[in-house]
């Protein structure tokens, strides 16, 4: 718990397994015990057929928010769920008030299928700022957590993006065509090139592990909601990395942003997919 005139960095310094531990707590209690074992009446559909939503999600969220939310008084919870309940929720972004910025379940449809490739995703942000995160993903046994200026770790053991290697073709993970506009598609486009190794994106958040890691270069995303961003944006900064929008500019977390933006291993790597985006517009 935040102390009288205890700063976020004081709070972090304290709290982060604790934290940690309330991420793998809500994921052993809600999530797990619901992996390919869904019945019919807990799947739905939220904006189409593509937009799931289970009862692990709303459940682990709920957890969560009330875990969260007592390990830091005065803070607020931006959660998927409550914000698809009540999309004024997601005004707290804007405020000075600590957030936390939840995903219950990123890669619902891989969690509905069955597949391993999901994960839970927890920021904290102050101002428009990302001051740490945490990315687990239980069915592959994996945490990675990262504190602005202070690194980032997977498994404990430190994460280095690294650079590309030259020559090589540019791995680069795309919002999948389900997922976009007209014209989305077109600045996407771009990336379908000599040179490049273009794929669909599965789960967000463990792209953006892939990218800390150095095992995928670049993502190319075409949507800003917050909670599918902000943990692993915060994991490729402290691993090195970094993020611009078409326009040359770092994402926003409070929104705002022009889309479609990246997500790279190196600045050299982001400014070339920029510029593949654009030449596709």
């Amino acid at each position: 718990m935040i102390e009288d005139n205890e700063t976020i960095d004081e709070f972090l310094a304290r709290h982060v397994t604790d934290v940690e531990e309330a991420v793998r707590k809500a994921a052993a209690a809600e999530i797990m015990p619901r992996f390919r074992q869904l019945a019919a009446h807990e799947v739905d559909q939220k904006s189409g057929p593509h937009d799931l939503v289970t009862d692990a999600d709303r459940k682990a969220e709920l957890y969560l928010t009330e875990a969260l939310a007592a390990m830091l008084p005065g803070s607020v919870v931006v959660g998927e769920e409550a914000v698809h309940a009540n999309p004024a929720t997601y005004e707290a972004l804007q405020g000075e008030a600590p957030v936390w910025i939840v995903d219950p379940v990123d890669g619902t449809r891989q969690f509905v299928h069955g597949d391993p490739g999901f994960c839970t995703l927890v920021a904290l942000a102050q101002g428009g700022v990302l001051r740490a995160s945490w990315t687990y993903a239980p069915a592959l046994d994996l945490i990675a957590v990262a504190v602005r200026g202070r690194g980032a770790t997977l498994d404990g053991a430190p994460l280095r993006a690294g650079s590309p290697v030259p020559g090589e073709d540019l791995r680069v993970a795309t919002s999948h065509p389900d997922y976009t506009t007209d014209e989305q598609k077109q600045a996407l486009l771009g990336l379908y090139t000599d040179g490049v190794a273009a794929r669909p994106c599965g789960s967000a958040g463990l792209e953006y592990l892939a990218v800390a890691r150095g095992a995928l270069d670049s993502t190319a995303f075409s949507w800003e909601a917050a909670w599918d961003h902000a943990a692993g944006i915060l994991l490729v900064e402290e691993a090195g990395g970094t993020h611009l929008t078409r326009t040359g500019e770092p994402f926003r977390i409070t929104g705002g942003n022009a889309l479609p933006f990246t997500t790279a291993r190196d600045e050299a790597t982001a400014r070339r997919v920029v510029g593949l985006l654009s030449d596709g517009a």
